[in-house]
């Protein structure tokens, strides 16, 4: 067993770099040779009436199972066996009508080979990313990606590094090239990811958020100041709206109105609730996306905004109180 007496700290800088120079360059590399056969990849999984089925052994399994999660991510439906599991019964998962991505650096893959025969009986489409171009894969394979690599990272040029690096950039590329040709949008992106703050931006809405009905502190403009005061105390939404006949937002007050009120001082008894509200509220649809109120918000240095329909009639309220609990912002 080695010890760690010859480590330095300049050494294991140096050593660091030269993998990572040795990693770009092959990242490099890799685009120059892209051609007509990853064209014909992309178009015959646009066309592909079923899944991508991604399969490698070790660390190209490991590369596999992140591609596969980048293509269901970004549109395209796939998902990953494991070869071995494959020749025990989970060849059942591919049916004819899918593609097989698999991954050997070598391409010379036991678990890999084993199963291809079945595949090419299927009818199954295989595509081979692999860097042994004269290899198993790549000779039975209908489409092949190439991702040679000059050297791996590791000083001994054993440890698969460069070569997975660039498995994983490839798969990145396809998965790139598919969603553009998809026309693949930033909504579709947050369809499949509901959880992320990406989904919750783009999937909430203000009618998910907004309070309305009876929690609206709708009031009339002869009320008496005092009387909207315990509306607003009721609603607790820190605010009172004036609204019209054709059920239309005519005015807000709001507690920061009721504190410069005070502060101004004079007989409050004697005002209503049409002498103090501030015309032309803020409102936003409320079918816009929250995060539109959000912006909203920030620009007019408000914390609440009014939701109206399409005929601009009161539906609702949002606060940033509410955008903050879901999470929106």
């Amino acid at each position: 067993m080695t010890t760690h007496a010859a480590l330095t700290h300049s050494r294991a800088l140096d050593v660091a770099r030269a993998a990572l120079q040795v990693e770009a360059d092959a990242l490099l590399a890799l685009g120059p040779r892209l051609g007509e056969s990853f064209e014909q990849v992309v178009r015959k999984i646009l066309d592909c009436s079923g899944r991508v089925v991604v399969m490698g052994m070790g660390k190209s399994g490991h590369v596999g199972r992140k591609i596969a999660a980048t293509l269901a991510s970004t549109g395209t439906p796939a998902f990953f066996v494991h070869p071995g599991e494959a020749s025990h019964g989970d060849l059942g998962m591919v049916t004819p009508g899918d593609i097989v991505l698999a991954l050997s650096n070598s391409g010379e893959s036991d678990e890999l080979n084993a199963i291809i025969p079945v595949l090419k009986r299927q009818g199954v489409t295989l595509i081979g990313m692999t860097g042994g171009l004269s290899s198993s894969l790549a000779k039975h394979a209908d489409f092949v990606i190439d991702s040679r690599v000059a050297q791996e990272a590791c000083p001994l040029n054993l440890a698969p590094t460069a070569s997975t690096t660039a498995q994983i950039a490839l798969g990145d590329a396809l998965a790139v090239a598919l969603l553009d040709a998809r026309g693949f949008r930033a909504e579709d992106f947050a369809r499949s990811h509901p959880g992320g703050s990406l989904g919750r931006r783009l999937l909430t809405h203000v009618r998910d958020l907004m309070r309305g009905g009876d929690a609206l502190p709708r009031v009339k403009a002869e009320l008496p100041l005092l009387d909207m005061m315990r509306v607003m105390s009721d609603k607790g939404l820190g605010c009172a709206v004036l609204v019209g006949a054709d059920g239309k937002a005519g005015g807000i007050f709001t507690d920061g109105d009721l504190r410069r009120l005070i502060e101004r001082g004079g007989d409050l008894r004697g005002l209503t609730a049409g002498q103090v509200m501030h015309p032309n509220p803020r409102t936003v649809a409320a079918d816009a996306l929250a995060v539109d109120a959000a912006d909203l918000m920030e620009q007019a240095r408000i914390t609440l905004v009014l939701a109206v329909d399409d005929e601009q009639r009161l539906v609702g309220a949002i606060s940033i109180n509410d955008l903050m609990r879901a999470k929106v912002i």
